[in-house]
Parts: structure tokens; C-alpha cells; sequence
């Protein structure tokens, strides 16, 4: 009887464990399906096709960081180049990378090449983009009509 007893107790120890591993790893799979919220990040110079089209052969540093900005990435064995990288990522996925690359001859602007810089904010407002289409982070930001769950329970309970 009492090697019933010891073997009941020990399977309900491996039941026990079992039970919490179970629930552990369903905790999980829980925290994933759920979702973590990560924030949009920009990263690097934004540069658009007005700051480009400040640019002018023959400038000096000073005038192109006044153009453009000052260089993310100043290469201490390519001096005479300055690179501004650009990346936008969303819940961890880069949904756009640029690169522009500023080049420099006995200290005046020589040529520039990169990406296909994005039109101004000016040029987006015009044509109607609105600041949506200039902020990325309003892209998935519900409407201002949209009820959250617990406006549309009170709505239904009042009627």
C-alpha cells in the first residue's frame, strides 16, 4: 500500500510538471499571437528632393551641411566623402532604405549620387498626400469615425 502510495505521488510530481511546462510554453506562444509593440523607427538623414536640389557643384562643406544636414557616416579613410544612410523600419521589418553620397574635390562639392530622394513635404501637401502620406506612423492609425470595443458594448447595452 504504500508503493501505491510513493508511485502516485511521484506521477503526480511529473504531472505537475508537466502541467507547468505546458502552461509555460503556451504563456509563450501567448505573448507572440498577442504581439509586442515595437515603435517605428527612423533612422539615419532623411534627405528629400529639395534638400538635393539646394545642392550646387562647388560648395563648400559648410554651405552642403546647410543644404542637406550634417553627414550620419563621415568616413575617417574617405574623407572627401560624406554618406547619409536612411532606414525606416516597422514592427522590426525595414520597409525603406536610401542611401545618398556626397563627394568632395581639394574641399568643394564635386557630385552627388544615391537613391531616388522622396519628393518635399511641400510637393506631397499639393498634390494632396496630405500629412499622412508624410508621416508613415499615421498610415495605420485608426480613423477618427472608428469606435473602440468598448464604445460599440455601451452602444449596443443603450439600445
Amino acid at each position: 500500500m504504500k508503493r501505491a502510495f510513493f508511485l502516485s505521488s511521484a506521477f503526480r510530481c511529473r504531472a505537475c510538471c508537466l502541467v507547468l511546462a505546458t502552461l509555460m510554453l503556451s504563456g509563450c506562444s501567448l505573448y507572440r499571437s498577442l504581439g509586442v509593440y515595437k515603435l517605428d523607427v527612423n533612422q539615419g538623414n532623411y534627405v528629400t528632393q529639395d534638400m538635393v536640389e539646394r545642392l550646387k557643384v562647388g560648395q563648400t562643406r559648410q554651405q552642403v551641411t546647410s543644404a542637406i544636414g550634417s553627414p550620419l557616416l563621415a568616413d575617417p579613410f574617405h574623407v572627401d566623402r560624406w554618406d547619409y544612410p536612411y532606414e525606416f523600419a516597422r514592427q522590426g521589418q525595414v520597409l525603406e532604405r536610401r542611401k545618398f553620397t556626397v563627394y568632395f574635390v581639394d574641399d568643394k562639392l564635386a557630385r552627388w549620387e544615391g537613391d531616388e530622394p522622396p519628393p518635399s513635404p511641400a510637393e506631397v501637401a499639393r498634390a494632396g498626400g496630405g500629412d499622412a502620406a508624410l508621416d508613415k506612423s499615421l498610415s495605420t492609425a485608426p480613423r477618427t469615425d472608428d469606435k473602440n470595443i468598448f464604445s460599440r458594448i455601451y452602444d449596443k447595452i443603450t439600445k
